[in-house]
């Protein structure tokens, strides 16, 4: 009788020792699956976000296409000026070396003269203008560059900086690629509002010019007719 109970008793422990063994795989399982599932998400979370930055490479191509594009148009601008300050340099030497002096004898060179100067002189103005170098330097320091105040590419902004902290800041700024895809971002906008002031200026300066030939030459044209049908 003994037996049969210590045997009973010897069974029911094994039984619950078994269920504990059992109970404690199930919750294993299920903390290696939920651990499972969230590193899944994440996974999925980083892909998402990959997906609407699009690719590294994609990326950086894009950004150096609209820098050279940006420098290309620049350049370009920065030409034209250069020709029309040496035109319009040569066009009022001439008039000024070889017609003024000629202005006592012949005074009906008068209003064609200045009509050709007035023009090539406003245009030589804003030309200048154009080619002007534009920097803005605002003083900038690192609690700035964390608040995104200032844009640490731009040479306007960081050579008020010492070398030690222009160093930090652009360590900080390639450790997060947000911030720096929006000083990237920031760079060629100040880029492109630089290029569409300079070619407003070049407009004002070719169009004057285009002005002051028309007029000019049209006086000039006007004048002899009006000479030669008052000679006798």
């Amino acid at each position: 009788m003994k037996d049969r109970d210590k045997a009973e008793e010897q069974l029911e422990k094994t039984t619950a020792d078994l269920e504990k063994a059992v109970q404690q795989m199930s919750e294993s399982g299920q903390s290696t699956v939920a651990d499972k599932s969230d590193a899944r998400t994440e996974k999925d979370r980083v892909k998402k976000l990959n997906k609407a930055l699009g690719t590294n490479r994609g990326i950086e191509t894009m950004f150096r296409s609209a820098y050279r594009v940006q420098m290309g148009l620049t350049a370009l601008a920065d030409n034209k000026a250069n020709m029309m300050i040496s035109i319009n340099g040569i066009i009022i030497s001439i008039i000024i070396a070889s017609v003024a002096p000629k202005l006592d004898s012949n005074p009906w060179l008068l209003i064609p003269t200045t009509l050709f100067l007035l023009g090539t002189l406003v245009s030589i103005i804003f030309a200048i203008l154009a080619a002007r170098p534009r920097v803005v330097s605002t003083p900038i320091d690192l609690n700035d560059l964390r608040h995104s105040k200032g844009n640490i590419l731009f040479f306007g902004n960081f050579s008020q900086l010492q070398e030690s902290e222009f160093l930090e800041g652009l360590t900080n700024l390639v450790q997060d690629k947000t911030v720096l895809y929006e000083s990237m971002m920031r760079d060629i906008y100040g880029l492109g509002a630089v290029l569409h002031k300079k070619f407003d200026l070049l407009q004002v300066a070719y169009t004057s010019f285009m002005i002051a030939l028309v007029l000019g030459v049209t006086s000039f044209i006007s004048v002899f007719i009006w000479i030669l049908q008052t000679a006798p």
